[in-house]
């Protein structure tokens, strides 16, 4: 008895060890990375307060002299954000079911998806922007084809993985009932998921409105193209009425997204 008691305190404590290691490893790599980058700079914080405070008062009383003029590529961005989501969802759902083990048809197919998702999910929407300005042209459309591609990546990821954990029961019951390939995956695999999908397709929609704006530094359209005007003629209290603009768009998608998600539970 002594024996048994003995151990199981010598397995806690070596897994208390384990444990104390690991976050000891994982505060040293922190520290690194914060002095790495400045944060522990207490002179460079000092350094800048005076620059903060200047632009604070340049920014202050915000400019809405040009709100009307506003509105268009406020609802330009508006239509990015939804174009962008339902071109992803649409390009997510048959690579999602390619990537995920239990419904894709081999491992060569397997892998492909998992190569084109990483692809998409490893290049950044500003780089795509970038490259799709200089084909297709400015304005809107490269930064809808931007959103799409770029949440590619990451709506087929979450998609695959929720296709992957699926209750299989159901599909072997499809499948004994001589249902077909493509009415198993749509009755006994996406019917299960489908709450799942609706969620990371709304996640999505809210953060492709938030990175809309962001497009418009590379003439993508959107206000994000009105901001980084007024910054370029260091236009403060214009800049600051913009982003009080982003704000309340940004509150009224986030409310939008958690209504949607009320409705569908």
């Amino acid at each position: 008895m002594s024996l048994a008691y003995d151990a199981i305190l010598a397995r806690d404590g070596a897994a208390r060890l384990r444990r104390a290691a690991i976050a000891a490893a994982v505060a040293a790599v922190v520290i690194t990375a914060m002095a790495a980058t400045g944060l522990l700079d207490p002179a460079r914080f000092a350094d800048a307060w005076p620059a903060v405070v200047q632009l604070s008062r340049e920014m202050f009383p915000p400019d809405f002299g040009r709100f009307p003029g506003w509105l268009r590529p406020l609802a330009d961005t508006l239509a990015m954000s939804i174009a962008g989501t339902a071109i992803a969802v649409g390009l997510s759902l048959p690579l999602a079911l390619a990537a995920a083990g239990n419904t894709t048809p081999n491992r060569a197919v397997y892998h492909v998806a998992r190569l084109v998702l990483n692809l998409l999910r490893s290049i950044p929407e500003l780089i795509m922007g970038i490259i799709l300005v200089a084909m297709v042209g400015f304005g809107a459309l490269p930064g809808v084809l931007a959103l799409g591609l770029h949440s590619v990546g990451m709506v087929g990821k979450f998609f695959a993985e929720s296709i992957e954990h699926v209750d299989p029961k159901p599909v072997e019951a499809a499948r004994a009932a001589g249902a077909t390939t493509p009415q198993v995956v749509w009755h006994a695999v996406v019917a299960q998921v489908m709450p799942q999908l609706a969620d990371t397709t709304i996640y999505r929609w809210e953060y492709n409105f938030r990175a809309s704006t962001v497009l418009g530094a590379v003439g993508a359209g959107g206000i994000g193209f009105e901001l980084i005007a007024a910054l370029r003629v260091l236009d403060y209290a214009q800049v600051s009425a913009i982003l009080i603009c982003m704000l309340a768009c940004v509150t009224l998608v986030d409310g939008l997204g958690a209504a949607l998600r009320r409705g569908l539970k």
